[in-house]
């Protein structure tokens, strides 16, 4: 069985998981789009690698923070890991469902040749949008103005490939390509969510997460998808004097909010589920099998 546990951030997936390797003796398989790099701890609540439960997890750590990292890439991967563990349980755990979508469903990656796109850096963000809508305008209405990676790569894929995205997901059935996964859908009352994520930002500083931030920018040149992260453009900010520290704060919190809100409707809207409100009803309700 593949279970996968799946929530916004700070909803207690990783206690979830932990609690299954234990019952199953199973291992784990990350999908956050942000854990598979190394020295990003803090700011991406990684399990700690003290935890005796980190040793089963794969694609945890798996990349320099000066790499790139893209949802084909995740694909190749969490399926090679899945093939190793054929035939036992095996718990799949992570925010970022796009990636576990790519996994486990029949998402088919075009060929992409290698286009110059170099010219699209130059453009603004509402003129690399305005190109979107004209190549594809179904895509553009899923994708923020402000969301430059997304609309970079977006416009990349159909010059590289010859085709939409939307073409591209008609041509899928949309179907597991394995057999006996669950899904678990721990979604807690919002008030209750927000004030975790609140109280959870709040602590990532008291452990420590500017030095983290200065430790990364000394070591690496960290890669446009490593600063995406949230928590981690915004000590930068900091660190560059942009921002006051309750200024940093405050818009991290406000935007994990709004992270885990399109968390939640993605989710909703793209898997079969079973609910929980929250963690210890997840774990009581898997105990009970």
């Amino acid at each position: 069985m593949i279970y996968v546990i799946m929530g916004p951030t700070c909803s207690g997936k990783t206690e979830v998981a932990n609690y299954l390797i234990d019952k199953l003796n199973c291992d784990a398989i990350n999908f956050d789009a942000f854990q598979i790099y190394k020295d990003m701890d803090i700011g991406t609540a990684k399990i700690s690698k003290n935890d005796p439960h980190y040793s089963r997890y794969h694609l945890l750590d798996i990349r320099e923070p000066n790499e790139t990292f893209s949802v084909m890439e995740y694909q190749t991967l969490c399926r090679a890991e899945l093939d190793k563990l054929k035939d036992k349980d095996v718990v799949l755990v992570g925010g970022t469902g796009l990636y576990v979508r790519a996994a486990l469903y029949d998402y088919v990656f075009k060929f992409e040749e290698n286009v110059d796109n170099s010219d699209l850096e130059s453009l603004t963000n509402e003129e690399l949008w305005s190109l979107l809508k004209e190549l594809d305008v179904e895509e553009s209405k899923k994708i923020h103005q402000n969301n430059r990676k997304r609309l970079i790569r977006a416009v990349s894929l159909i010059r590289s490939s010859g085709v939409n995205k939307t073409e591209m997901l008609k041509e899928q059935k949309h179907q597991l390509i394995y057999k006996d996964v669950r899904f678990i859908f721990i979604c807690p009352d919002r008030e209750k969510l927000y004030q975790s994520i609140n109280t959870r930002v709040e602590q990532m500083f008291k452990d420590g997460l500017v030095d983290e931030v200065k430790s990364l920018a000394d070591k690496y040149q960290l890669s446009l998808t490593a600063t995406q992260g949230i928590g981690y453009k915004e000590v930068i900010q900091l660190l560059n004097n942009e921002v006051s520290k309750k200024e940093c704060i405050e818009l991290i919190q406000k935007r994990t909010r709004n992270y885990a809100k399109r968390q939640v409707t993605f989710f909703k809207n793209q898997f079969k589920f079973e609910l929980f409100a929250s963690k210890e009803a997840a774990i009581k309700g898997l105990s009970e099998e």
